[in-house]
Order: structure tokens, then sequence, then C-alpha cells
């Protein structure tokens, strides 16, 4: 309707600009709510907002995961105006992200979005995948609930989709359980900074390193990647999502690289990431029976070697073995020898 109203014809003027930011900023001052604060946090839902942030996506060469949890900056946003206002209705759904059927009607979607973050004092949007049916759903199903509606999206997120692509629920959960001991184990000894932040991470891609297997047990490594990257998970950041979908990537082999964050990427994000695979690797390796023998697993450090010590409640000596082989990631993301003992 904006677009109708406001941006009549082939070329976009200041004048119809300005009109329309007028527009909504006397539509908006209506509600005496609207005002950003640093408690309080925007999200954005609809078509229009998550194409305006995969054109952002393209622009800042984030790698391909979807908008959920992408903090659209006005910055970024106004920039994106720019070369919108600068080319034809019929041309700016070739702009990289935009959906050509969007092109005509774009432009005043950007504007308005634009004009509230100005009006109500907002430098970001949070922008999330879900829309009106997720909340007709809430409003019709959950209606009986107090909010917030969901105590733990970040970890309902990662349940169910672990649920939708089971693969031996017991062992992701079992490999999960190691791969927090053994982080908090070299956290303790200080070989590693186990902050919330990589516990959580951990956990996540503990629960869903063997997703993939529901393709194909062969490079189930590389579909479990692409199934977290492709579902998404509500709550949590697209870096989040990389570093989780990295992390489970790599359980089995090869050599994990920041750099797949692209512009994700934060200070110390490649430590951060070896030392997750690293450590899930091991975990994944003292499963390797999948019998869960390997009950427990204790950290200890004396002249700069670490060493694992394994409490089995039966034959451990595969798990050991295959431990130790795969030893070496974790020992170069921690700067230190690695040993492996079964004890029983």
């Amino acid at each position: 309707r904006v677009s109708e109203a406001y941006l009549e014809g082939e070329e976009t003027s200041g004048k119809q600009i300005k009109a329309l930011r007028k527009h909504v900023a006397r539509t908006l001052s209506e509600f005496e709510w609207w005002t950003g604060g640093e408690d309080r946090r925007l999200a954005g839902i609809g078509g229009t907002i998550r194409n305006l942030a995969t054109a952002v996506q393209k622009t800042l060469e984030v790698p391909d995961v979807d908008v959920q949890g992408f903090l659209l900056t006005r910055d970024a946003l106004g920039d994106l105006i720019d070369e919108l206002a600068a080319r034809k209705p019929a041309d700016r759904g070739k702009v990289p992200g935009i959906k050509p059927d969007r092109g005509d009607v774009i432009l005043g979607g950007a504007l308005v979005l634009d004009a509230l973050l100005d009006t109500c004092g907002f430098d970001a949007l949070e922008v999330t995948e879900s829309g009106l049916r997720e909340g007709i759903f809430f409003e019709r199903f959950l209606a009986d609930r107090t909010e917030p509606l969901l105590e733990d999206v970040r970890g309902d997120a990662v349940r169910n989709l672990a649920r939708r692509f089971h693969y031996e629920p017991a062992h992701q959960a079992h490999v999960t359980r190691l791969s927090l001991e053994l982080l908090d184990g070299l956290d303790a000894v200080g070989a590693v900074k186990a902050d919330s932040e990589a516990r959580d991470l951990l956990w996540a891609a503990g629960m869903l390193h063997d997703t993939g297997a529901a393709i194909d047990y062969d490079d189930h490594h590389k579909h479990s990647q692409y199934l977290i990257l492709s579902a998404g998970l509500p709550g949590w950041t697209p870096r989040e999502l990389e570093l989780i979908a990295l992390a489970a990537r790599y359980h089995r082999k090869g050599d994990p690289d920041a750099s797949e964050l692209g512009t994700l990427e934060e200070k110390g994000d490649g430590k951060l990431l070896a030392v997750l695979a690293g450590v899930l690797r091991m975990a994944e390796q003292l499963e390797r029976s999948r019998d869960g023998a390997v009950r427990s697993v204790e950290v200890e450090a004396v002249n700069g070697t670490v060493t694992v010590r394994a409490s089995a409640v039966s034959d451990d000596s595969v798990p050991v073995w295959s431990a130790r082989r795969n030893a070496d990631l974790l020992a170069r993301a921690i700067g230190r020898e690695v040993e492996v003992h079964g004890e029983r």
C-alpha cells in the first residue's frame, strides 16, 4: 500500500521517501509503547523482513544460513535502501537476495522498517523465520500458558531436531555427557576456558552430531552439517548455528576451519571450534562401541601433558585405543600432549 501511495513512477525521489517516512512516523506516534531502550528488543516477522535480511546477508557475505536470529542493523538496512532506490522497480528484484516477485514493493517495505527503527529509537532488529502461522498456532493451542510460552527455546530447538532425525538417541546423549565432562575437566586444569557459550555449543553439537545418519551413514558427519544448517535452530544466532554445524561436521575426521564462518567469525572462534570438535571427537571414540562401556572421564595435567582417564564398567580396550588415535585434534587445539588411559 505504501508503495502505491508514496512510490509511484519509475524513479524514486527524495521527496517521495521523505513523505513516506513522515507518514510512518505520524502513524507510530499514536503508540506510546513504541520506544527503544536498553531492556527492549525488537523482533521482525514476515516475508518482507526476511527478504531484506537475506539481501543484507548476501551483501555482507554471510554464509548460507537462514535469517533466524540475524541482527539487521539500521546502517546495513540504509545501505540496502540506497541500492534499491537507485534502481527502477523492475530491477530491484535483481539485487542478490531479493525475490523477483517482491521487487516492486521491497523498497516501500525497507523504508517503512527504517522509519520505524528511527522513530522508535532502535539501532537494529532481530529477524525470525517464524511468522503469522506460528503465531496463530501459539495463540490457539498454547493460550492457557503464561509467558514465556517456552521455557527453553534453544534447548527445545535442538531436541526437536534430534527427534526428527534421531539416530541412536542413547548414544548421542552419552557422547554429549562425556563431551561436557571432558570440557569441564580441561577447564579445571587450565587447558581451556569452558564458559557458558562453549558448553551450550558443545551440548548442541553433541546432541546433533549423528543426525546425518538419517540420510546415510557414509559421510554422515557431512550430512549432519547440512541438516543442522538447513533446518535451523530457533533461539540460536547464525554464528552459533554455524559453529554447532561445523563441530558436528568435524566430530569424525578432518581439520576444522573457522574461516567457513565467513563474516560471522569472531575473535577466538578458531580455537573455540577446534576445542569443540576435538572434545566431541574424543567423546565419540570413547563411545565407539555404543554400549556405554566408558561411564565417565576425568582429566589431569602434569608437566604440560593432559591425561584423560576413562572409567569403564566393561572392556574398554577398543574405545581407549580409538580415542588415543584421534587425540591429535584436541592436542593441537589446547597446545598440549594428550594421553588417554582406561580404568576399571
